[in-house]
């Protein structure tokens, strides 16, 4: 079907869509959901850098530390951050909105940098052996939690080897230390968590040995899964993250003041942060406003500083006039937006089906006339901000004619005359609900099937989909780090946070080949192979790569939108009006 006539459905289905979420009111919950991992845009990530400014105490930090003003007298921040984090247990949170508040309160070994580039955090220095395998960590001396103990590397040995427990069994970024020598074997094939290469040698020093070179595993440090935690303090206490109690002891330029559960937490400078001099907001108020529409009028009356990305999102209907009045910001973000098909669910066990459902969407449609954020079509999983080949694809985008020869080939295969009607679920939001009736209309228009739609607030939706109670499911994924394995690492083996219930052992074994291999160019070809396969086999449709998209007062400086997805208030400042 041609563009045209799709951009009409898709902008009365966008219409109504918009009416359906001015009717549902309070009742509607948003968010994408991690997808720095999961998205609920979690959801498991540049652009000109604000430095942080002398301390505060002094004359020239009485203006901003780019010369946009003078400082305000009073450094609060306001920000919507939509729903209740899942988890604020740095061993335990798998989505962007837990990452959110964990990245201002917690600090790893390494932090990324305004500039996109990784560097010392709690570690003052690291050594790197010959052969890339062995790192030897210091830990600053200065570097202090939030009720006085000093952060020490048996407080970085002890949080890593709780996820590689076997006992705690929710870790479901467990893989992101695999990297590790002796890690997957302690959590999945019975091994000691003494073999794990993770010594704490005395107080100030942490050596790390890795079961192969990793060039990323610097950034990985920056990783909330990485985050130390007090082990004096939370050793024996499963509870110390539910609540704001004198247990919940951070290392970060902020600490956790209140979290008052489904409606608001509240960060407050940490005094005692080694690079305290640098922060300048006194205080972040995180909202957790579910409506966009509510959202947006917060930001224009003045309670909010910023409204949409990377915390919340704006309204579809608002996006044009905000482009066209020039207060939109967008930029790249390494992440794909999909639908997750249930390989052990009929008729979604058979790849022909799969692949006549992937084909029948229009992905240029949505993104013109629903989404209108500049996102790109997505026709593979990798984005193309790191495999630019990826912007084709490995399969054509609107091709209906393909998807009724898949259909018909399936259902030969499947024994069946035609498709039975199937459910699509998404976790509430007005961007998705768009999304899934004009898919719905697609589905429908090319391949003759009924389609259900299916929404639930995020916490359920993830356990919903964890249990496999469901048959299509919308997803995304941010990138954690800024390499195609950390998007193909999700799919090597069913659980944690890969939904589909698929899985392919020659996928596996490329994937764990790629880890060994040296040569960038090999490893490439290696991990392009995977996704071949995966995209052969289609065990989710991906939709677009995404963007992001935000305001920000005018008075609001030195913070930064990631590329990959994350933000970071370290550096932020706000000036008088």
């Amino acid at each position: 079907m041609k563009l045209k006539k799709w951009s009409i459905l898709l902008v009365l289905v966008f219409a109504m869509s918009i009416f359906l979420a001015a009717c549902a009111g309070d009742d509607s919950e948003s968010s994408d959901g991690n997808d720095s991992g999961d998205t609920e845009e979690t959801e498991d990530s540049g652009s000109d850098s604000s430095e942080g400014s002398e301390d505060s105490g002094s004359s020239e930090d009485s203006e901003g530390s780019d010369g946009e003003g003078e400082l305000a007298a009073d450094q609060t921040f306001d920000i919507n951050i939509k729903s209740e984090p899942p988890s604020l247990h740095p061993g335990l949170a798998t989505d962007t909105t837990s990452g959110a508040v964990l990245d201002q309160v917690f600090e790893g070994l390494m932090r990324i940098n305004q500039e996109g580039e990784v560097e010392e955090a709690m570690a003052e220095s690291y050594e790197m052996s010959e052969d890339q395998t062995t790192y030897t960590f210091k830990i600053r001396e200065d570097a202090t939690w939030s009720n006085g103990d000093p952060v020490t590397a048996q407080d970085f040995e002890y949080a890593w080897e709780w996820v590689l427990d076997p006992d705690n069994a929710d870790t479901d970024y467990a893989y992101q230390l695999y990297v590790i020598k002796g890690a997957q074997a302690a959590k999945e094939e019975g091994g000691s968590i003494d073999d794990v290469g993770i010594t704490a040698e005395d107080d100030q020093t942490l050596v790390v040995e890795l079961a192969q070179p990793t060039p990323y595993f610097l950034d990985l440090t920056a990783f909330y899964t990485y985050y130390p935690v007090n082990h004096n303090v939370v050793d024996g206490n499963d509870e110390w993250a539910q609540d704001v109690t004198e247990n919940y002891v951070t290392n970060g330029p902020f600490t956790l003041e209140s979290w008052e559960h489904k409606n608001q937490i509240v960060l407050k400078k940490n005094p005692d942060y080694w690079d305290a001099e640098t922060v300048k907001l006194e205080t972040v108020n995180m909202y957790m406003v579910d409506d966009e529409n509510t959202a947006l009028e917060m930001y224009n009356s003045g309670e909010l500083d910023w409204a949409g990305d990377p915390t919340d999102s704006l309204p579809l209907a608002a996006i044009p006039s905000l482009t066209e009045d020039g207060s939109l910001n967008l930029s790249s973000l390494a992440g794909v937006y999909y639908y997750s098909f249930n390989t052990e669910e009929s008729p979604f066990d058979n790849v022909n089906i799969r692949k006549a459902f992937a084909s029948a969407i229009n992905r240029e449609g949505i993104v013109q006339s629903i989404t209108q954020r500049e996102e790109q079509p997505a026709m593979a999983l990798v984005p193309p901000s790191i495999w630019e080949e990826n912007n084709e694809g490995y399969f054509a985008d609107n091709d209906p004619e393909a998807a009724k020869e898949y259909l018909e080939t399936g259902l030969e295969e499947l024994g069946l005359d035609e498709l039975p009607a199937v459910k699509l679920s998404y976790n509430t939001s007005e961007a998705h609900a768009a999304i899934a009736q004009a898919v719905q209309a697609m589905w429908k228009e090319n391949l003759g099937v009924e389609v259900e739609l299916n929404n639930e607030e995020w916490n359920v939706y993830l356990d919903s989909m964890g249990a496999g109670n469901y048959q299509i499911g919308r997803m995304g994924w941010l990138a954690d780090f800024n390499d195609a394995i950390n998007f193909l690492e999700i799919f090597q083996s069913v659980g944690g946070n890969n939904y589909t219930n698929w899985e392919s052992e020659e996928y596996s074994d490329l994937i764990e080949q790629s880890r060994t291999e040296t040569d960038d160019a090999a490893r490439k070809d290696i991990l392009r192979q995977a996704e071949q396969i995966f995209m052969d086999d289609m065990p989710i449709a991906p939709v677009y790569f995404y963007t992001n998209a935000w305001l920000s007062q005018d008075y609001v400086h030195g913070i930064e939108v990631s590329p990959l997805g994350g933000v970071q208030f370290k550096w932020g400042y706000l000036t008088e009006q």
